[in-house]
C-alpha cells in the first residue's frame, strides 16, 4: 500500500477490461478517486467502477474516444469538475490486430496509430495543459509494450505505435522535469488478458509463449497494474523518462538462455 495515493485523481483510459481494469482497481484498493474511461462497453465499466468503490476507492465512469481530441479534452475537464483536481494520467487504450505488412491498410494503419500513439499523445498534453496552468507536479504513465524494442513481424503498426510511445514519453519527461512533473512508460510483455484469451486457451500457443519468458509463465494484469501505481506514488519520485518492463525477462534475449549462442 502506499499512503501517498489515498484520494489522489487517477484517470485510466481503456479502464473496463484488462490491463486498464486491472490499474483501476488496484487504485482503487490504494483508496484513490479513480477515473474509469471507456469506449463502448459501460456495463464492464461499471463492474469496474463497482469494484473499486468495493476496495475503499472512489470513482467515476465516463464515456469517450481517446482518438478524438474533444473527447479527452472533456475527460479531463469532467475528472476536474467530479473530484476537484488530477494528479495522474494513465494512457492505457490501445488495440491490436495482425496483419502480413505488405496487405495491411492504410485505414487499419491508421487505427491502430491513432488510439495507442495519438490517443496517448492526446491525454499526455491535455494532462500536461491541466498540471502547467495549475502549477501541480502531475504524473503521466503510458501503456507501451515490450514491442517498444521487440521487433513483431504481422504487427508493424503496434509496433511502430509502441516505439513512438518510448520516443513520445522521453521526450516529455525531458520536457517537463524541469516542473516537477513525471512522465514514464510502463511496457508488459506476454499478460494473461481478455485480448490473449483465445490464445493461451492453446496448449501448444501458450507453451510457445512461455518458451519464450525466462521466468517460464505468462503474466497477470495485477503485476502490471503493482508497477503502475509504484509508478505513481512518492516511491518513485526520483524517475522520469524510463520504461519499467514487466515482461518476465521477455526483452533479455531467452534464446541464450542457460549460455546458448
Amino acid at each position: 500500500m502506499y499512503s501517498d495515493l489515498k484520494d489522489k485523481v487517477v484517470i485510466v483510459t481503456g479502464g473496463s477490461s484488462g490491463l486498464g481494469k486491472a490499474m483501476a482497481i488496484r487504485f482503487g484498493k490504494e483508496q484513490a478517486n479513480v477515473v474509469v474511461n471507456y469506449h463502448s462497453n459501460q456495463e464492464e465499466a461499471m463492474a469496474v467502477q463497482e469494484e473499486i468503490e468495493k476496495a475503499g476507492g472512489k470513482a467515476i465512469i465516463i464515456k469517450g474516444d481517446v482518438t478524438r481530441e474533444e473527447d479527452v479534452i472533456s475527460l479531463i475537464q469532467t475528472a476536474v469538475e467530479k473530484f476537484g483536481r488530477v494528479e495522474v494520467m494513465i494512457n492505457n487504450a490501445g488495440i491490436e490486430n495482425p496483419v502480413p505488412s505488405h496487405e495491411l491498410s492504410l485505414d487499419n494503419w491508421n487505427k491502430v496509430l491513432d488510439t495507442n500513439l495519438t490517443g496517448a499523445f492526446l491525454g499526455s498534453r491535455e494532462a500536461l495543459k491541466y498540471f502547467v496552468e495549475n502549477n501541480i507536479k502531475g504524473n503521466i504513465i503510458n501503456m507501451s509494450s515490450v514491442h517498444e524494442v521487440i521487433p513483431w513481424p504481422l504487427f508493424v503498426h503496434y509496433a511502430a505505435s509502441k516505439g513512438g510511445i518510448k520516443s513520445m514519453t522521453e521526450t516529455l519527461a525531458l520536457e517537463y522535469a524541469p516542473r516537477g512533473i513525471r512522465v514514464n512508460n510502463v511496457a508488459p510483455g506476454a499478460i494473461d488478458t481478455p485480448i490473449n484469451a483465445e490464445k493461451f486457451e492453446d496448449p501448444e500457443q501458450k507453451e510457445d509463449v512461455e518458451s519464450l519468458i525466462p521466468m517460464g509463465y505468462i503474466g497477470h494484469p495485477e503485476q502490471v497494474a503493482a508497477a503502475a501505481v509504484w509508478l505513481a506514488s512518492s516511491e518513485s519520485s526520483y524517475v522520469t523518462g524510463t520504461t519499467l518492463f514487466v515482461d518476465g525477462g521477455m526483452t533479455k534475449y531467452p534464446s541464450f538462455q542457460a549460455g546458448r549462442g
